[in-house]
């Protein structure tokens, strides 16, 4: 019998909160620290020391005996260094526990070992990492032990972003600086802030971990890469909201705690549409703290996922044939004392601010569609995008039919006089309750849907970090209303000039505005003559990040410099290519050690078979038609496998860069494609006893 939780005890017990740095701090430290936080002020040191060392008490109350600057490099996860809280020992040989305010607010990791897209050379090491006390610092338990986490930022000796949380961080002050010019010219002189708020819908897999250690591709890629389907997948649609399963159900009660426990909010799980295939879902809070949360989700989930003698796949697409991972990234700008400025209210057609931001972000996505399918870009996404279980490539916005009536009725008559309503639900049952259902359906088809008061990007894939969408939403949306407030502050006639610039932004950016169904044929031939991109590829999208507009939007802005963002597009050109080449030699290396040996034996046993059916005068055709069939597609396998370690050499002479990534998309993939038909036609043939690994139906299944 597990021991009973109460979450109100739990909640945020491991994290440097509000509420623990008031208790903790004097009074006038915790009002200059509390002025950092809202205002941007800067830190002195003496408040640093202060803040150090209550941090460093209340960790080691927690256990804790050391620290890290906790920080997320351009690998796409998180970084840590741990120091003891030690101080060199005296005359005596005595020790104190120490933890200075210099230490807190600095360090100092390698930076020349992380990914830099060549801003720093590897001879250059020095980077830093700089505390960043919007987001609380945390109390980690595992079998280290306790260490205190504290977020930090990462850059350059040079003062380049080397991270996700700066340019992060960047973007979040442009917008908020640029929607309270907005919302001042409406009459609020009450808001401080305009903040993003997010939450991050997690898709994951749970695998038993033994056979997860069967599988190599498994261990060296995190996806499946041969693999025939089972006799039964997702298609009864038993496994979606389905009841969960024990073992389970404990690994996600387990997950809750440590999650609650952080601060996390973690409030809903589920199972997802795929076998084996699970959701959590946060409360929504500040994105930057969304972000920094996310990550944690991902780490505690592996951890607790192999306490439990499981392993959680994070990939986009770890089984072909049933449903990939995503991670819905909702979004909604909230002020500080509570507005939520997506929120339509029950006569939107009247909600003239709601308007204005509505068309201005209509207009920030039409504008940088290109760039904001580019932040969803990784190499696990393209198996997963346009696969009828995810949006297309294509990016287009979902608004409802209340809000699509309101947008025509601008378009054509300058003016909107009426919203659709919702009306009363009619189940036809007398005994359920009634109530009235919204305004509008939801499409799940949509790459960008509103969603009542916030947008849902559904791009996104689940092994990435939300850092980078983001970004890209929040400086778009920086330029939508930096634009439409240098409009309107130079209008004579504000009501007039508003008006006149909703019905701009409508018209002119109408063409992003899809409500129909995302998966069919008709909608990719629509989107064509629409004028938008369908970028099926991380290669293809990867340019875009660097573009003269993208370049410019985000120098006006202060996001990234011209040399950032083209480090980041040569970090994802190589990483492109390197995640390729590790899938390719991975299959090289199955293949040759043991699935087409695997395949021989057992053309041997049905070759003997053949001869002793022969030698007593029985029929032998069926085992000789199987033995010509095996060896058929043996042949084939074998002669693709040939190939693909032929192009794999041939790779590596091609320059790095844009062209290997090209190399690898064009040739590697259509290989390696080559290589899997043959070899999972075999696995639904070859004896079970001799197939060397765990099938589909073992991992998806039997947990």
């Amino acid at each position: 019998m597990k021991e009973k939780v109460t979450i109100a005890e739990i909640f945020g017990e491991d994290v440097f909160s509000e509420t623990v740095m008031r208790s903790r701090l004097p009074k006038k430290v915790f009002e200059e620290l509390k002025k950092t936080i809202d205002e941007g002020k800067e830190l002195d040191i003496m408040t640093a020391e202060v803040v150090a060392e209550a941090m460093k008490d209340w960790a080691i109350e927690k256990g804790a005996t050391h620290y890290t600057h906790w920080f997320q490099p351009l690998t796409g996860i998180t970084a840590e260094k741990h120091d003891a809280f030690l101080s060199p020992p005296d005359k005596s040989g005595n020790v104190l526990m120490e933890f200075s305010g210099k230490e807190l607010v600095k360090s100092e990791p390698d930076a020349s070992s992380f990914p830099s897209g060549g801003i720093r050379s590897t001879f250059e090491a020095r980077g830093y990492t700089a505390w960043d006390c919007t987001s609380p610092a945390f109390v980690r338990h595992d079998a280290a032990g306790a260490i205190l986490c504290i977020p930090t930022a990462f850059c350059s000796y040079t003062g380049e972003s080397l991270d996700m949380k700066t340019p992060l961080l960047r973007s979040i002050e442009a917008l908020n600086r640029e929607a309270l010019r907005l919302i001042r010219l409406f009459g609020n002189t009450t808001s401080k802030k305009v903040r993003p708020s997010v939450g991050a819908e997690q898709e994951y897999f749970l695998v038993d971990r033994d056979k997860f250690l069967k599988r190599k591709d498994l261990i060296y890629t995190g996806h499946t890469l041969f693999g025939a389907m089972p006799p039964k997948g997702q298609e009864l649609e038993d496994q979606y909201f389905g009841a969960i399963r024990e073992r389970v159900a404990s690994f996600m009660r387990d997950i809750n705690i440590e999650l609650w426990r952080l601060g996390v909010t973690a409030k809903t799980q589920h199972n997802e549409a795929a076998p084996g295939q699970h959701e959590l879902a946060p409360i929504y809070t500040d994105c930057n703290v969304a972000v920094d949360h996310n990550q944690l989700v991902m780490e505690v989930m592996k951890k607790v996922a192999e306490r439990h003698e499981l392993t959680c796949l994070l990939h986009e697409k770890p089984f072909a044939g049933v449903n990939g991972s995503g991670k819905h990234n909702n979004w909604s700008l909230v002020t500080d004392d509570g507005i939520n400025l997506l929120e339509p209210g029950d006569t939107p057609h009247d909600n003239i601010q709601f308007l204005l931001i509505l068309t201005c972000i209509l207009k920030a996505v039409d504008c940088h569609a290109e760039l904001l399918r580019e932040s969803a870009a990784n190499v696990g996404n393209d198996f997963r995008l346009g696969g009828n279980e995810a949006p297309p490539a294509i990016v287009s916005v979902f608004l409802g039919k209340q809000l699509e009536d309101v947008l025509s009725q601008l378009i054509s008559t300058g003016v909107a006089t009426s919203s659709i309503q919702g009306g009363k639900l009619n189940t036809g049952v007398r005994t359920l309750p009634g109530f009235m259902k919204d305004a509008t359906d939801r499409n799940r088809t949509s790459p960008f849907a509103f969603t009542g008061n916030k947008f849902e990007f559904r791009m996104p894939g689940s092994s990435d970090s939300i850092a980078s969408p983001n970004i890209v939403l929040n400086t778009i949306a920086a330029e939508a209303f930096a634009d439409a407030a240098d409009y309107l502050e130079q209008a004579e006639d504000f009501e007039t000039a508003v008006h006149d610039l909703i019905k701009t932004n409508a018209t002119e950016h109408s063409r992003i505005v899809f409500n129909g169904n995302g998966y069919s044929r008709e909608w990719v031939e629509e989107a064509k003559r629409r004028g938008l991109s369908n970028l099926s590829s991380m290669v293809e999208a990867i340019p875009y990040l660097a573009s003269e507009k993208s370049a410019a939007l985000f120098s006006r802005f202060g996001i990234f410099t011209k040399a950032e963002l083209e480090s980041r597009v040569e970090i994802k050109y190589e990483d492109y290519a390197k995640e390729i080449n590790i899938e390719a030699r991975t299959m090289i290396d199955m293949a040759s050690k043991s699935l087409i040996p695997a395949c021989l034996r057992y053309c041997k046993e049905l070759a003997d078979t053949v001869s002793s059916l022969t030698l007593v005068n029985a029929d032998a055709s069926a085992a000789r038609d199987i033995l010509t069939e095996v060896v058929t597609l043996t042949n084939r396998a074998q002669n693709a496998l040939k190939e693909l370690i032929r192009d794999v050499n041939r790779s590596l002479m091609v320059p790095v860069g844009k062209e290997r990534a090209i190399y690898c998309r064009e040739k590697l993939i259509k290989d390696m494609a080559e290589l899997r038909a043959p070899i999972d036609r075999l696995e639904m043939i070859v004896g079970k006893d001799f197939w060397p690994m765990p099938s589909y139906g073992d991992l998806l299944f039997e947990i």
